[in-house]
């Protein structure tokens, strides 16, 4: 850090949570064909899936001092490097698993005597919800269905300041509207980043005996700005990502209070080469890093999903801010990322498998069954209207020979 070398980065983990498990909550149907609801948030730690407690200590970035510059205009960065040193504060700090992600009571915050003195990467979570959705029924439109209608009670979001990336566009991702069979492109919409994405079609599959189609969410949507047009108003910081040139992440801090928060997908899957090299140990790998999810075609439900997504900080260099004076350039730098997956249960796949795939199977054989039976009733019948007029001259012919 004093001669401004890369950071090192080692990858820790699994930690493992059961994560919307709760039931949906304030359901309510609407007159407009509608349904609100809020999904509470509830994380419960599993050491059986983990590679180590909650306890396990990490080295990690200090994310008041890192995102102090970001937060305050450079006149006051004489004053933010006072703070920090009388907190000791340093650019990074050694913590549990636990503070680290749910939250610890920072010093630096303690000398600004903010509000709220807690500060982690998902703090806070348990027993909230990001806001109140509703989604049509399908009642007046079946192609309608699961589509969000508001969310917290608003039809576009004020994040991006332009009506086509501010647009709610497709599902929460759980279902979609049925009969999926030509479609190419699925939209959802994730409060984890801010905006709506879409996910492309990929190849079909068999789950658990139940044919689906795979969407992943392809390279153009997270592109820079020149590969893909459609992302033009999701940069905000034109200075960090060099006029918008950087492919692979996504600066949400309109949405988080300023912070510098960006979004990527794990170990910088699909980014600049700008991005990745700033920093050492990672590997992107498509199979282990992309977000896909596994949708039965008939009726739109997601019966397999992987988010996954990377949380990173960044910070820039500061010559009034004594731990910040060495650093050559802002660097995005990760903090976590989540693989949060779910699939259909053995005993919902049974269900689903007697209730529509296996009866699907059944009437597809009873189909050709049919059009093989009406194949060969049309064929013999094709056969009677060929051989009758034959057996008719034959008759005649007959005849006139009896006659003489």
């Amino acid at each position: 850090m004093n001669f401004g070398a890369k950071p090192v980065l080692m990858q820790k983990g699994p930690y493992t949570y059961r994560v919307r498990y709760l039931p949906k909550d304030n359901i309510t149907a609407n007159d407009n064909y509608t349904i609100s609801y809020l999904q509470p948030y509830s994380a419960v730690f599993e050491p059986h899936l983990s590679v180590g407690s909650e306890m396990d200590k990490i080295t990690a970035l200090n994310f008041a001092a890192a995102a102090a510059p970001s937060l305050y205009p450079k006149m006051f960065h004489g004053f933010v490097n006072k703070i920090l040193k009388k907190a000791n504060a340093s650019l990074f700090q050694y913590r549990t698993v636990e503070e680290l992600l749910w939250g610890y009571e920072d010093p630096i915050l303690k000398q600004i005597h903010s509000k709220d003195l807690i500060t982690g990467i998902f703090y806070p979570y348990n027993g909230t919800a990001d806001g109140l959705y509703n989604v049509y029924t399908g009642e007046d439109d079946i192609s309608k269905v699961a589509i969000i209608d508001r969310w917290r009670n608003k039809k576009n979001l004020n994040f991006w300041d332009d009506p086509y990336c501010d647009m709610i566009n497709g599902t929460d991702g759980s279902s979609f509207p049925p009969f999926l069979h030509n479609k190419a492109r699925l939209y959802f919409f994730s409060s984890d980043i801010c905006r709506s994405i879409f996910a492309e079609y990929e190849q079909k599959y068999e789950l658990k005996k139940i044919p689906v189609h795979r969407f992943v969410v392809p390279p153009a949507a997270l592109a820079s700005i020149a590969e893909n047009p459609e992302n033009h108003c999701f940069c905000k910081d034109m200075t960090v990502s060099q006029n918008c040139t950087y492919a692979g992440i996504l600066d949400i801090s309109t949405c988080k209070d300023k912070k510098p928060i960006y979004i990527s997908l794990p170990h910088f899957l699909y980014a600049s080469d700008e991005v990745v090299n700033s920093v050492e140990g990672i590997s992107p790998n498509k199979e282990e890093h992309e977000t896909f999810l596994d949708v039965e075609p008939v009726t739109g439900f997601t019966l397999r999903i992987a988010k996954r997504i990377q949380i990173n900080l960044m910070f820039k260099p500061s010559k009034k801010i004594e731990i910040l004076s060495n650093i050559k350039k802002s660097i995005i730098f990760p903090l976590v990322w989540l693989n949060e997956t779910a699939t259909v249960d053995d005993e919902t796949s049974a269900m689903f498998r007697a209730s529509l795939t296996t009866p699907m199977t059944v009437l597809g054989c009873i189909q050709i069954i049919l059009l093989c039976v009406g194949s060969l009733l049309l064929l013999s019948c094709a056969i009677a209207l060929c051989v009758t007029p034959r057996v008719k001259e034959t008759i005649k012919a007959n005849l006139r020979m009896e006659k003489f």
